[in-house]
């Protein structure tokens, strides 16, 4: 029969065996953590954006949703005018290819613009510059309602006159020119609505000048 000094070293000893267990398994878990840690795979970096996106042709420093301009136009595809009396005109380069500037009062200018291919049709575009002015958008038939067609020696062009609603009148003469060389001209009269009527005739003489020359005669 076991005495009571006899069964309390054996509770010790029992205890301390425990105890030392527990902290080998402590030890065993630690080590074991720190060497997932180690062999876990590093956090990976996002891409740079520096290079050229989906779509961009290659080309570098357009990864931030720009669009590359159209390349300058050959000779051939050129689109010609000749000025109006007082008129002035600065060649800008890219898609806005020219700004010309009546010689009168008020304000009021005439953007050239040049897109390659169909650049979105006549109906969406002219929706576009009446959504511009606040104006309802029309359908085919509308469309063709007030549009005006005006032959030249590039093609045949659709032009449409727009005036906003409101006290304060915005107007907009807009030419479209779809040319048979693939590329859309775009020919938009815009400013206040006494000097944009004050140059109507001008504008539509200009119009009707219109032709491509490979010599780059005027």
């Amino acid at each position: 029969m076991k005495t009571p000094q006899v069964t309390q070293r054996l509770m010790v000893t029992s205890l301390a065996a425990l105890l030392l267990l527990a902290a080998c398994r402590r030890e065993e878990v630690t080590h074991a953590r720190v060497a997932k840690g180690a062999d876990a795979p590093s956090e990976m970096m996002p891409p740079a954006m520096g290079g050229a996106m989906p779509g961009s042709g290659g080309a570098p420093g357009m990864g931030n949703g720009e669009v590359a301009p159209p390349p300058p136009p050959d000779p051939a595809n050129t689109l010609k005018w000749t000025l109006p009396p007082g008129w002035t005109e600065k060649l800008e380069g890219g898609m806005r290819y020219a700004t010309l500037k009546p010689g009168t009062p008020g304000k009021v200018e005439v953007s050239v613009v040049m897109l390659p291919g169909p650049a979105g049709g006549e109906l969406a575009n002219v929706n576009r510059w009446r959504g511009q002015l606040g104006l309802a958008t029309v359908d085919e038939a509308g469309l063709a309602a007030i549009r005006k067609a005006i032959p030249t020696s590039a093609g045949a062009l659709g032009l449409y006159d727009l005036i906003s609603d409101g006290t304060v009148k915005t107007r907009m003469t807009a030419a479209l020119l779809a040319a048979t060389n693939g590329n859309t001209w775009f020919l938009k009269m815009t400013g206040d609505a006494e000097p944009v009527a004050a140059n109507q005739a001008d504008f539509t003489r200009l119009l009707e000048s219109l032709h491509f020359d490979a010599s780059g005669a005027p």
